[in-house]
């Protein structure tokens, strides 16, 4: 009797084991839209960018450059025509994790065009930050929709410190040096001087299509924090945008003048933030919260409970509204979304 029961236990586990990998295989080849709604239609181009100015302080090898893998999202000429961007080309696609339980990265839909003509106009720069371990691919659906909102954005991928860049083809690790939290001051100060030399190679690569006089950045996690340290010693910013990260060194202990806006997640602990987002969690502001994941593994990552789409469309707001009033010079008034509750006055 009592074999029999266990039997029986032992079979509905199988089957039950059986019907989620069967359900994950299933939701894993379904289509994910990231495309980006706005004015705008949205081009994409990749490129490496080098600053021969600085040795690399998380390079295994002594003497290196600091190479940064670059990804642009920018506003596109109207009827700009051309295949759809490939969510993560290449080596790009290392970025997958966790097999059938998420979304193939090959039905991911971007709703951009790579290298199609930029739209007439000067467009403010925005450099992107992401956090400590991720890339900037990981961020399309916030970067393309502030593009498609009439923004030039750099997204970075801090190299040594992301689990993977590529660089010339060839797939980057993160170095025990650029990913360790024991060294959160010394990755901050690198992470925004790579900001800072995004935002002046911008300026200089993209010419009368990139307006030199609006500069922000805009950072997720400790890329939040590296951000408004960017922002604060760039005498050309005009505004930052934090995603669920607080002001870090001189920035927290003199105080921080820059016009600036906060999204938290609703678990975040952070000081200084200024707005929350309930039902978000730490990768609601990535592209993981569009992707489809399945349980068990959705259980165990940090994606709260509010859907991922309107995660984003709430963050594209906040923070495409916020930056265009800075250097539009109008007052700003946070949009109304109920998901959103006031931390404490914003600047």
């Amino acid at each position: 009797m009592r074999h029999g029961r266990i039997m029986a236990a032992s079979v509905i586990v199988l089957a039950v084991l059986v019907g989620l990998l069967t359900y994950a295989k299933v939701q894993s080849t379904r289509t994910v839209s990231l495309a980006p709604s706005g004015p705008y239609a949205v081009g994409r181009l990749t490129d490496l960018w080098v600053d021969r100015s600085r040795t690399d302080q998380f390079a295994p090898i002594g003497g290196m450059p600091r190479i940064l893998p670059t990804w642009v999202w920018y506003p596109a000429a109207e009827g700009a025509t051309g295949p759809e961007s490939v969510y993560a080309p290449g080596e790009w696609a290392g970025l997958h994790r966790f097999g059938w339980a998420t979304t193939h990265f090959d039905r991911v839909r971007t709703g951009t065009r790579d290298e199609v003509p930029p739209a007439n106009g000067r467009f403010p720069v925005v450099v992107l930050l992401p956090d400590l371990g991720y890339s900037a691919p990981q961020y399309a659906a916030v970067a393309s929709g502030l593009a498609a909102r009439g923004f030039l954005v750099v997204g970075l991928t801090p190299t040594y410190s992301s689990r993977l860049s590529v660089i010339e083809d060839r797939p980057v690790p993160a170095s025990a040096a650029g990913s360790s939290r024991a060294r959160e001051d010394q990755l901050v100060s690198v992470w925004a001087t790579d900001a800072r030399f995004a935002a002046e190679r911008a300026v200089l690569q993209f010419g009368a299509r990139a307006d030199g006089g609006k500069i922000a950045y805009v950072g997720h996690g400790l890329g939040g924090t590296a951000a408004i340290e960017a922002c604060r010693v760039d005498g050309r910013c005009g505004a930052v945008v934090s995603l669920d990260g607080a002001a870090g060194g001189a920035a927290a202990s003199d105080g921080f003048s820059r016009p600036l806006l906060t999204l938290r997640s609703a678990d975040s602990a952070a000081d200084g933030q200024t707005f929350t987002l309930a039902g978000a969690d730490r990768l609601s502001f990535t592209d993981y919260a569009a992707y489809r994941v399945a349980a068990p593994v959705r259980w165990a990552l940090p994606l709260g409970s509010l859907d991922g789409r309107r995660a984003h469309a709430i963050t594209v707001d906040y923070a495409g509204s916020f930056l265009a009033s800075r250097f539009g010079g109008t007052k700003w008034t946070a949009p109304p979304h109920p998901e959103i509750r006031a931390a404490e006055a914003h600047r």
